[in-house]
């Protein structure tokens, strides 16, 4: 038995070293299994052909081939140049930036894509090379790097400021067709987009939104959707949510001055203890929302305006409504108990089976408001008819 170190004849990496006892045929047959090629020949270091097995020798290494000859291999071996073909090393000349690799990066993870049928065969392609002998690819050396490190190892990495979206490495995985890369980044790109139309912002979002935005722009989320979002204690002022989907939503202690709330769905919200001065809430649904302790007094004089709004079972406990327009909206069942309400406006307000109890309404209008089943408990300041007849 003879140890043996074999290789593919016109290369010099991935030998196999194996073990041998018997006649020249045994050999192919081995050499054939451990290459995954067809032997067919078998040659020394010094190109000569060897067709006895008596001539090998423990520990020699031999080139196995299936057709091409193995002439003039020492002296390929001993000319740079030419062992350069030989070898399975290449350099790839990339807009003005060399990457040296394997044939078998380029070939083996992908071996439909451009790279693979460009580089599986020695000059199918014709392809251009520089003065150095490396191939000439027009491509960006940037996007291109981390395809190679893809075709390397496997694993998707792209260093800080390189862009893997638009006309960055997706495009390139696209173009050199490493469809498996490109599926990776697609991946990528929709879970780094926002949220389609239909889909809640989460405040993680939202907070992104807030920190890109300069403190004088005035940020638009009209008639985007929140259901149930987190947006407490943030700082929201003069922000238009005009017709924007907020059920369920928590902006409790959450700074709404000066905000548009026009037709907004805040049905089953919390707002307590939100600051809502100066806010503007017309027609807006905020149907069994609490809103317990909230602010709506705005010192530099700008009335709250909820004209239309539908309040029904809103729990508006202890809040500060000094001068609020309530005109025509709905409040029946409303909790508005301990609120001052000097000066404010809720004529033609349905206040039914509303418990005003401990309320201050002083100089509020009432004309034509609907108090049926109301609760006038305790009030702080005497209700005067003035107040309340057309």
């Amino acid at each position: 038995m003879k140890r043996l170190t074999l290789f593919v004849n016109g290369t010099s990496v991935y030998g196999k070293v194996v073990a041998v006892h018997g006649s020249l045929d045994d050999l192919l047959s081995v050499a054939s299994s451990k290459l995954g090629i067809r032997a067919s020949s078998v040659y020394n270091g010094n190109g000569g052909l060897i067709d006895d097995v008596t001539l090998i020798r423990d520990d020699d290494v031999l080139y196995i081939s299936e057709e091409e000859s193995c002439d003039d291999l020492q002296d390929d071996l001993r000319d740079p140049e030419k062992a350069q073909t030989h070898t399975d090393w290449l350099t790839l000349n990339v807009g003005g930036r060399c990457f040296t690799t394997t044939r078998s990066t380029l070939v083996s993870k992908e071996p439909e894509s451009m790279l693979a049928h460009m580089f599986r065969e020695k000059d199918v392609w014709g392809n251009k090379r520089d003065p150095q002998g490396a191939y000439l690819i027009d491509r960006s050396p940037d996007y291109f790097e981390p395809i190679l490190n893809y075709l390397r190892h496997g694993q998707l990495i792209i260093n800080e400021g390189i862009n893997p979206l638009g006309k960055g490495v997706l495009e390139e995985a696209r173009f050199f067709g490493i469809e498996q890369l490109a599926e990776q980044l697609e991946t990528l790109v929709k879970s780094s987009q926002p949220p389609d139309d239909h889909s809640p912002l989460t405040r993680k979002e939202f907070v992104r939104f807030l920190l890109a935005t300069t403190t004088k722009s005035e940020l638009r989320c009209q008639g985007l959707n929140f259901t149930g979002a987190d947006l407490s204690r943030l700082d929201l002022r003069y922000i238009n949510f005009k017709m924007a989907n907020l059920r369920g939503a928590n902006l409790t202690h959450a700074n709404l001055s000066g905000a548009n709330l026009e037709r907004a769905d805040l049905s089953m919200a919390s707002l307590d203890g939100a600051n809502l001065q100066g806010v503007k809430m017309l027609c807006t649904n905020a149907e069994g929302a609490s809103l317990r302790s909230c602010n709506f007094e705005d010192p530099a004089g700008i009335k709250a305006n909820l004209e239309g709004a539908n309040l029904k079972g809103v729990d508006m406990e202890g809040s500060q409504m000094t001068g609020i327009n309530l005109r025509v909206a709905t409040l029946k069942n409303a909790k508005l108990k301990n609120c001052n309400l000097r000066g404010a406006t809720l004529a033609g307000t349905d206040l039914e089976n509303c418990d005003l109890s401990g309320c201050d309404l002083q100089e509020a209008n009432l004309r034509g408001s609907n108090v049926k089943g109301a609760i006038f408990e305790e009030m702080l300041t005497p209700l005067h008819m003035s107040q309340s007849v057309r």
